[in-house]
């Protein structure tokens, strides 16, 4: 089965998407997502004018080899343009084998370990009340697990409180938000106080720092939120240095989450290996496609850590959908992040995978369930629009 043709989508239902779609002499096409948040048109540019004209008359059934040609055959390899890039083509290439063996993508990946994966949302509130407001209806629609955010006091934007599947981008240049670690170290207990004291300890509760603290500060609040019975504290310092887990761990036993923004298996491989943390966090669309997060679990399975897709609305429905296929595969499944997608861009991305009862449910059509619409897809051209970056009360640029 040879590849006869490949073309970059690129459209912005709601958010920008960038989607890789190749074509076969059997008639037989797969889709693959490639959007990296803030710099479509580079990783559209390198797929088109790059990674492209190597796939035509290549032979679709080869993946392995396909993906070793596009990592190992850039001498600058790594980063999240080149590695959403080939992610794209690894993940449409799998779409194409299950539909050519006529099965579900998590079926050709070696069968179902589960039949429906834990799944969990976000709440955000302007106030502690309109959090616990918003769980509450939540845990009314079946969610058993929830990602909590508030506003802290004194601060006009926080990350995380925003409409869900809103896009929180700004088109004509960053947005500047303001941080006060002080102030939400103190708040955070409040907030999970109030839900705890509200919803008891049935409902699993998460919650982002979105790599705002420095190590002590983060050991400070794993430490001080352990009564809470966190289902996990995410992303507490930068990911760059991973050294900075160990004190974390030595003084807390509040469960850790990291990942969203790793490339590679050599990004996560020391805190999977000390077992500094227990959820990790990348994904088929930043991580390489299937062929490469197969890797990372594989790796982390040794050590006892649990798979935990980011799920972000940044992220199309394609690789939601194979998310969602790799979750049902994978032995050491953890939970897979659901943020949402507005209804245009659920148009242009028709799909088989669905949410029921607090779980998410892959669905069995040959593949990985996803299309892309492309007539839809013309009436959302790409605009230009990026993340907000935060600095402190004197001007300080700060992680965002």
């Amino acid at each position: 089965m040879k590849i006869t043709n490949a073309k970059v989508i690129v459209c912005s239902p709601g958010r920008n998407f960038v989607t890789l779609k190749i074509e076969t002499d059997e008639g037989i096409y797969g889709i693959g997502d490639a959007t990296v948040n803030g710099r479509e048109l580079a990783v559209a540019s390198y797929l088109q004018d790059h990674l492209v004209p190597c796939l035509i008359g290549r032979d679709a059934s080869q993946i392995e080899d396909i993906w070793q040609y596009f990592y190992k055959g850039a001498y600058w390899r790594r980063g999240p343009v080149t590695m959403a890039a080939i992610a794209a083509v690894d993940v449409a290439l799998w779409d194409i084998k299950a539909k050519a063996a006529n099965m579900p993508l998590y079926q050709l990946l070696g069968g179902a370990s589960r039949k429906h994966m834990l799944t969990y949302t976000h709440a955000n509130g302007e106030t502690i009340e309109e959090t616990a407001d918003k769980v509450a209806a939540f845990q009314e629609e079946g969610w058993k697990a929830i990602r909590v955010q508030a506003a802290v006091p004194g601060q006009p934007i926080t990350y995380g409180v925003e409409k869900v599947g809103s896009l929180s981008q700004a088109e004509d240049k960053p947005r500047e938000t303001s941080w006060d670690t002080p102030t939400y170290l103190r708040f955070l207990p409040k907030l999970l106080d109030h839900l705890r004291d509200r919803f008891g300890f049935d409902l699993h509760l998460l919650h982002d720092v979105h790599h705002r603290l420095t190590p002590q500060e983060a050991a400070r609040l794993a430490k001080d939120v352990e009564r809470h019975d966190l289902f996990w504290l995410e992303d507490a310092v930068p990911a760059e240095n991973q050294e900075s887990y160990r004190l974390i761990r030595q003084h807390s036993t509040t469960p850790l989450a990291l990942g969203e923004v790793f490339n590679t298996i050599h990004d996560c491989r020391q805190l999977i290996q000390e077992q500094l943390i227990d959820y990790i966090r990348t994904t088929p669309l930043h991580a390489g496609g299937i062929t490469h997060v197969r890797q990372i679990a594989g790796l982390a399975a040794l050590y006892h850590i649990r798979t935990a897709c980011h799920g972000a609305a940044d992220m199309s429905p394609i690789t939601m959908g194979a998310a969602l296929h790799f979750d049902r595969w994978v032995p050491n499944f953890g939970i897979q992040e659901y943020a949402f997608h507005p209804e245009e861009t659920k148009n242009v991305f028709p799909h088989e995978w669905h949410f029921k009862d607090g779980y998410l449910h892959s669905g069995e059509k040959p593949g990985h369930g996803v299309d892309i619409d492309e007539k839809a897809a013309e009436k959302y051209p790409y605009r230009r629009a990026y993340l907000d970056v935060a600095r402190l009360s004197d001007g300080t640029l700060w992680s965002w």
